[in-house]
């Protein structure tokens, strides 16, 4: 039994294959978040709900904003630099925005008011779990009560993936995007 935290490697033991059969692959692979997530059946069976669905309340590119944000701001590379390379295009993000959703001090400069708004509600929740007034008052009429558990559950899904991730030390996917500089 290994004490180190790491994707695991083929051959899989048999019920580890069928779980793995439902994640998505990359180049025929089973992304390294993913074996990582093997090293236990029930964390691989609900350790971390999948919002990427076409029955979420959200469009795909409010999505992307609170998982780039979440995961830039927990300093994993692994992570954002799947969804950027996979979703970035789809949700038209410029690389302006890319690098202002990298950094710890956005500038909100290139967003529309309700995205900066988004923002700046993620960083809150990133670092309080809570958001002030302002924030709040924003979050109730810029989204319904449905988007708002939404966006307050992918905010902790990719808090945990990006610790899994980042305790694993998971190395950039080869198609992955880095941080800006």
């Amino acid at each position: 039994m290994q004490n180190r935290l790491a994707p695991l490697e083929e051959p899989y033991p048999e019920d580890v294959a069928k779980l793995l059969e439902a994640y998505p692959k990359a180049n025929g692979q089973i992304l390294s978040l993913f074996r990582t997530f093997a090293n236990s059946g029930r964390f691989l069976k609900k350790g971390v709900a999948n919002f990427l669905d076409k029955e979420s309340p959200l469009p795909l590119r409010i999505r992307e904003i609170v998982i780039l944000r979440v995961t830039a701001l927990f300093g994993c590379e692994y992570e954002w630099g799947v969804h950027t390379a996979i979703f970035a295009a789809h949700a038209k993000f410029d690389d302006r925005q890319l690098a202002d959703l990298a950094s710890a001090e956005a500038t909100f400069e290139a967003w529309p008011s309700s995205e900066a708004a988004l923002i700046k509600s993620i960083d809150q929740l990133c670092r309080t779990g809570r958001l002030d007034d302002a924030a709040q008052a924003s979050f109730e009429v810029d989204w319904s009560v449905e988007q708002q558990l939404e966006i307050i559950a992918i905010v902790g899904a990719y808090h945990t993936v990006s610790m899994v991730a980042n305790v694993a030390r998971l190395p950039l996917e080869g198609f992955a995007r880095p941080f800006p500089e």
